[in-house]
């Protein structure tokens, strides 16, 4: 027999992942299924990234690549920080790894030993808690308030610290949530950290490039911060990209190294044909996130428009990302027929057995209550997927 470890026993299996492969199989099935779970854009990589990607195969691009990264990727990387947001970090800082979700779990085991803590902001992203159970950590959740706009407050993370606290990661545009931390919040968490200069930040900004609220400000340029944070990024979202596996961090140069050491021993460098495309991303012209932002911006009114009528359900309005997160707690409790929806577990499965829509628990982002819809599709199928929504959820009787 098989004994698997403890470590991977312990780990929770993705829910978004599940949920999109329960939706997969029923659309296999010939069921009509409209899936609003996948966290991707679905738009097509630019066509001029793709031909960067094809003339690195024709020039012989097939070889392994440095460990953290081609120097002329991680110089593009150093440019694009510069240009748009004002930082100046050397070649030495970059890492680039399979996906920025790869350079998370690396900082994480990087940074952390058994007993540390971790500060994570909820609701958070499906994967935080278990990279830092995977690392023997302590996961530490500090639930947001929807007074707050779901963001946390610097006197709450004060409030979460211990003598343990090693580490706190805060995503903006979040997800699942798609709020926008401002200057001013970002400020607020500072002054509290600059107490305690042991602590790190790991700021995930994947979905840097999909906001509303007119940029993105990082809390590595708040006062104190510039050495202590980590910034998580790459061409995922921003550039149709997420097949490519392409992230990377930005790091004060000792955790970059370390970094490095830990990558080499595990994967190597990157795929040397996805890291030419990802050069060309970021040294080609820029136009194409523009257009991609633009149009979920519209997808963004139009599901919040039609969310905003449906029975039961509290939402805000994001700021960002591609998500909406609607509080349906006032449903719970309630009955369709003979179906007891006592949980948002029940309230996803009855909407994708009933409705034929795929959407994910709050429950997996450390929020039940709410479930989690991506608006990563056209507007029709926005369109109709909740109007069948709003259908099923008008015969939950409380």
């Amino acid at each position: 027999m098989i004994r698997i470890s403890n470590r991977v026993e312990s780990l929770s299996v993705s829910a978004t992942l599940a949920m999109l492969q329960k939706t997969n199989e029923l659309k296999a099935s010939g069921v009509d299924v409209i899936g609003l779970t996948a966290g991707e854009p679905d738009f097509n990589t630019p066509d001029f990234i793709k031909d960067a990607a094809k003339r690195a195969i024709d020039e012989n691009y097939s070889r392994y690549t440095p460990v953290s990264g081609y120097m002329s990727l991680r110089q593009a990387i150093c440019g694009k920080l510069h240009r748009e947001n004002g930082h100046d970090f050397a070649p030495e800082d970059i890492v680039v790894g399979n996906g920025a979700k790869h350079e998370l779990a690396n900082v994480i085991l990087a940074l952390i030993n058994p007993g540390d803590e971790v500060l994570i902001p909820t609701p958070a992203w499906v994967s935080y808690v278990e990279l830092v159970k995977l690392a023997e950590g302590i996961p530490v959740t500090v639930a947001a308030k929807p007074e707050n706009g779901l963001k946390v407050t610097g006197a709450q993370i004060e409030a979460a610290i211990t003598d343990r606290t090693r580490l706190l990661i805060l995503n903006s545009p979040s997800n699942p949530t798609g709020a926008v931390y401002t200057r001013e919040e970002l400020d607020d968490i500072a002054a509290v950290l600059r107490k305690y200069p042991e602590i790190v930040v790991m700021s995930d900004e994947i979905y840097e490039h999909i906001n509303f609220s007119g940029g993105v400000a990082s809390i590595s340029h708040c006062e104190g911060m510039r050495d202590r944070t980590v910034i998580v990024n790459g061409v995922s979202k921003a550039y149709a990209m997420t097949g490519w596996r392409i992230g990377y961090i930005a790091a004060p140069k000792a955790l970059a190294k370390a970094v490095t050491k830990l990558q080499g021993q595990m994967t190597s460098g990157a795929s040397s044909i996805a890291q030419k495309a990802a050069e060309a991303a970021y040294l080609g012209p820029q136009d194409c996130i523009e257009t991609m932002r633009q149009a979920f911006e519209r997808r963004c009114n139009l599901i919040y428009e039609l969310a905003s009528q449906i029975p039961g359900w509290k939402v805000q309005k994001p700021q960002g990302a591609f998500y909406l997160f609607p509080d349906v707690s006032a449903l719970l409790g309630g009955k369709a027929g003979d179906r007891m929806i006592a949980t948002s577990a029940d309230y996803v499965m009855y909407l994708l057995e009933e409705a034929n829509v795929g959407t994910v628990d709050g429950a997996a982002f450390c929020a039940p209550g709410f479930i989690r819809l991506s608006y990563a599709t056209s507007d029709e199928n926005i369109i109709e997927a909740m109007r069948r929504i709003k259908v099923a959820t008008e015969k939950i009787i409380i």
